[in-house]
């Protein structure tokens, strides 16, 4: 059994250590680490799970985003400890948030990640929506309203969030 909650402060290192252990070196290189760079995560929605000992076992964070003048979500990265995959927390972590992002107001959620997992919550690939390069445009995925937005994905505007 799993505690899902959100994100604080003090769970920033261990977080960042889970990414580190579950994703390849370099991972902040991403073009999708870009549109973070200096922008707020998005509180009530960037969640951490743990175990009934509290030790952190998964995480997801959001971030805002423009596609061309339309607000959206850029999920990521969602993680799973190694020694708690196959449990469906992953897919926890993702029905939860996805959720409470539109009991938030948003209505749009965009990833990078692989179709065929994704899927699986509601995911369908974008078209004319462009991450900056080198993303592959196949992988670019969303969730939500998606009918007639288009347009190059850039940073939120500096602005709390």
């Amino acid at each position: 059994m799993y505690q899902l909650g959100e994100e604080t402060p003090e769970d920033f290192w261990e977080v960042e250590a889970l990414y580190d252990l579950c994703f390849a070196p370099g991972r902040e290189a991403l073009s999708s680490y870009r549109l973070r760079d200096g922008v707020a995560r998005v509180a009530g929605l960037s969640l951490v799970a743990r175990d009934a000992d509290g030790i952190l076992s998964g995480a997801i964070r959001f971030w805002p985003v423009r596609v061309g003048a339309v607000p959206a979500l850029l999920l990521g990265p969602v993680a799973v400890h190694p020694t708690r995959q196959g449990e469906g927390l992953g897919g926890a972590l993702i029905n939860d948030s996805v959720g409470r992002a539109g009991d938030l107001g948003w209505h749009r959620v965009l990833l990078v990640g692989d179709a065929p997992y994704y899927k699986r919550f509601g995911f369908t690939r974008l078209e004319g929506v462009e991450m900056p390069p080198p993303t592959n445009p196949e992988r670019v995925l969303g969730h939500g309203e998606w009918d007639g937005v288009a347009g190059a994905v850039t940073r939120w505007p500096d602005q709390p969030c």
